[in-house]
């Protein structure tokens, strides 16, 4: 099993492993959210189980990574752009996107093939497709931040 993270977060994640028990991934109990996860290191500053990250957590992470060659680190390409509309949630507290560009999104995220995401631009109310270039462990990626320093 292997978690996967960007690039950008490599160095969050290698430090976490060093120095704070591990990668904890806790995956999302919200109905609304389905298929969510968040990363977290498994420790907190003083050594003590991480807390839930988010209400919408299950209470404890559904796995924790502390091998390097466990996590793989992405390096992704924006392919494509496109607006969506949205609409308050039942309760008016969260924003939601609406039913047909929820369905968009999926389509647009199949059609760019394994290993698709996407990011919602809060800016530019845009769903943002992007798919991975480029796959290493975190391991190799620390082996080549070596030989740059």
């Amino acid at each position: 099993m292997s978690h996967y993270c960007t690039h950008e977060n490599a160095p969050k994640f290698l430090e976490w492993i060093r120095n704070r028990g591990g990668v904890a991934v806790w995956r999302s109990v919200n109905l609304s959210n389905p298929g969510a996860s968040w990363s977290t290191p498994a420790l907190d500053l003083e050594g003590k189980p991480y807390p839930k990250p988010t209400w919408e957590a299950d209470s404890k992470p559904e796995a924790v990574f502390t091998n390097p060659a466990d996590i793989i680190v992405t390096f992704d390409k924006e392919v494509k752009r496109f607006h969506v509309a949205v609409r308050m949630g039942g309760q008016g507290f969260m924003v939601k996107v609406t039913e047909a560009s929820s369905h968009k999104i999926h389509k647009a995220v199949e059609k760019a093939g394994k290993g698709a995401y996407y990011r919602f631009d809060y800016d530019t109310q845009e769903a943002v497709i992007y798919v991975p270039v480029r796959e290493i462990t975190l391991e190799q990626w620390t082996q080549e931040q070596e030989v740059k320093a």
